[in-house]
């Protein structure tokens, strides 16, 4: 008992601290935000954006597109299934972490229900046993909850190998690992591998979308992404500012 309530106080101590530089950081990000915004300039940094893009297009060419292939073909959709339901449950932390840190208390009593849920009954979240109660998956991050604050997103930014990003995002990211559970593993070997297969199922899910893209690669990818992220920061309420298609 004594040292499930040191990991867990220790937890909150790196999800407190990660929190803290989020915030100090966003204050930089308000300024550059407002600044784009005026220019009505998502994208300020394309000269740097599109050569990345160009080099993570040849690395998932090279070996994550081949390998998102060979899972989705050889592994069976029921274990495909499974695992994307394990890494949902896992991303419940930090959707409930974020519900509180917004004030959505209705969102993060569904969101807690999940968790218990699909933990226990769900054999670990390996079945997701509490959509079928009616508790939806919800999506919040740390970039969306200084989104909900007010804090811009600072320009369209592509990291090299993570993709598609903001400058706020990219901040902010570093708060969504901390909360991550998968970091708590010590064994390094584990701990790589199931943040390599999170990486494979993600890209697997794309996989469709790829007969969907037209005209220029980047900027398809790039108003995708930014028109996602609008969405969820405002819950679904937004207006289409995207014309670049």
């Amino acid at each position: 008992m004594g040292s499930g309530r040191e990991a867990a106080g220790r937890a909150v101590r790196h999800a407190h601290r990660c929190l803290c530089l989020v915030l100090a950081a966003s204050a930089l990000l308000v300024p550059l935000a407002g600044e784009a915004a005026q220019a009505r300039n998502i994208d300020p940094w394309q000269s740097f954006n599109r050569p990345v893009h160009r080099f993570n297009r040849f690395v998932d060419r090279l070996i994550l597109r081949p390998v998102a292939v060979a899972y989705r073909n050889y592994v069976p959709g029921v274990a495909r299934t499974g695992v994307r339901n394990f890494f949902n449950n896992l991303d419940d932390v930090n959707v409930l972490a974020n519900d509180i840190l917004q004030l959505k208390m209705r969102a993060a009593a569904n969101d807690a229900g999940r968790l218990v849920v699909n933990t226990t009954l769900g054999l670990g979240g390996v079945f997701d046993v509490a959509t079928g109660f009616g508790w939806e998956k919800n999506y919040e991050d740390f970039g969306q909850t200084l989104g909900y604050w007010g804090v811009g997103d600072g320009g369209y930014l592509m990291l090299p190998l993570f993709g598609s990003s903001t400058l706020r995002d990219a901040v902010a990211s570093g708060a969504d690992y901390w909360l991550n559970p998968v970091r708590l593993i010590s064994d390094t070997g584990s701990r790589a591998g199931l943040l390599a297969l999170d990486v494979v199922d993600t890209r697997v899910a794309y996989l469709p979308a790829e007969d969907l893209i037209r005209g220029d690669e980047y900027i398809f990818v790039r108003n995708a992404y930014m028109q996602r992220r609008e969405y969820l920061v405002a819950d679904g309420r937004i207006e289409d500012d995207f014309d670049d298609f």
